[in-house]
């Protein structure tokens, strides 16, 4: 009976807990949040000043009392509570507009592939707590290949890479299941890192994360370009200690990245290699499908293709196939219960 009230009075969603961002499904509705992974908190009161688009505004702005932090860290949880606390302000940013006191939705998140036992607890716990009356886990590979609607339940091979801002999740999918997989901590925050440090290091320059990202958004390549491109950058040189601004070309940040970006293709490589051969055989008339912000990374799928022989294909709207893929299979529970992982956690009802 109680179950009942809560269906009425709450809405089903699929979360993408990404590292970078949060995306939220509304079953029935599509997306309705898309922000950033990022909390605000006040270290003296322990007070969570802003969760999300408020927090990130906050970056490099604060004093020391003030944190503003990412509580997920290569996709798994490492602040419980200021998780809770963030997945708990995005449930209730949904709800609002339906003046429910006491939403209880149904959740379907994303986890990365090969995540331990404690860490889906974690994940689990802190979306209880947060206000769901049922948690249902799926990986991130198996969600991205859903909401770009392969065929994941046929017997035929599905190679996914999504590559997202703390994880790569490279999988091979057949009859609803992972058949080979690899979860590489090498993703959009380490490419970003790579930036930063090439700069310090072979530039003398320092710069900050959303410099070095807009360099990785305007300027970044995998392969190489029939035209090259150049922008300029300021920064403070390292020598001096004063404001600098230089010029910096596409072939030097490919080259910063290059080193992360080849093990990213070695992943896909070594998945492929570890798949048996009757699924095998079907690539050859299949694609490897690319979904993530780092799908967008200019040269990637030429690069891919090069190393493995394979077609390569970017899917649509590659930052939201996960949370796609979350939303499809909460609007479609019964059907698709055996693509979910097995939980720890009974509902509370």
């Amino acid at each position: 009976m109680l179950n009942k009230l809560f269906s009425f009075w709450s809405k089903d969603i699929g979360v993408d807990l990404g590292t970078a961002n949060t995306l939220v499904y509304v079953a029935g509705k599509g997306i309705v949040i898309n922000e950033p992974s990022i909390v605000a908190v006040n270290q003296k009161t322990g007070k969570i000043l802003a969760i999300g688009t408020q927090a990130r505004t906050m970056v490099g702005r604060t004093p020391g009392y003030i944190s503003v932090t990412r509580p997920l860290v290569n996709g798994v949880v490492s602040d419980f509570e200021v998780t809770e606390q963030m997945l708990k302000y995005f449930i209730d940013k949904v709800h609002q507009e339906s003046f429910s006191l006491l939403p209880r939705p149904r959740v379907v998140i994303g986890v990365p592939s090969g995540v331990t036992e404690v860490e889906k607890r974690a994940v689990e716990d802190a979306t209880y707590s947060a206000g769901a009356r049922e948690v249902y886990l799926i990986e991130e590979p198996m969600a991205a290949a859903i909401g770009s609607h392969l065929p994941v339940q046929e017997a035929v091979a599905n190679v996914i890479v999504d590559i997202g801002g703390g994880t790569t999740e490279v999988a091979v999918i057949s009859m609803g299941g992972v058949i080979a997989w690899r979860s590489l901590r090498v993703a959009g925050d380490k490419l970003t890192d790579d930036i930063l440090r090439y700069m310090r290091q072979e530039r003398n320059l320092l710069i900050g994360e959303a410099t070095a990202e807009n360099l990785k958004i305007h300027l970044s390549s995998a392969y190489f370009m029939e035209e090259e491109l150049e922008g300029r950058i300021r920064g403070r040189d390292l020598v001096s200690g004063l404001p600098k601004e230089v010029l910096v070309t596409s072939n030097e940040i490919r080259g910063a990245m290059q080193r992360s970006v080849r093990s990213i293709v070695a992943a896909i490589r070594s998945t492929i290699e570890e798949t048996p051969p009757e699924l095998t055989a079907d690539l050859v008339n299949r694609q490897i499908y690319l979904a993530g912000g780092g799908a967008l990374l200019r040269g990637l799928p030429d690069l891919i293709m090069h190393e493995t022989k394979l077609s390569v294909k970017i899917v649509d709207d590659p930052l939201t196939a996960v949370v796609r893929g979350c939303g499809f299979v909460i609007e479609n529970i019964d059907e698709l219960r055996p693509v979910l992982l097995a939980t720890q956690t009974e509902s509370f009802l």
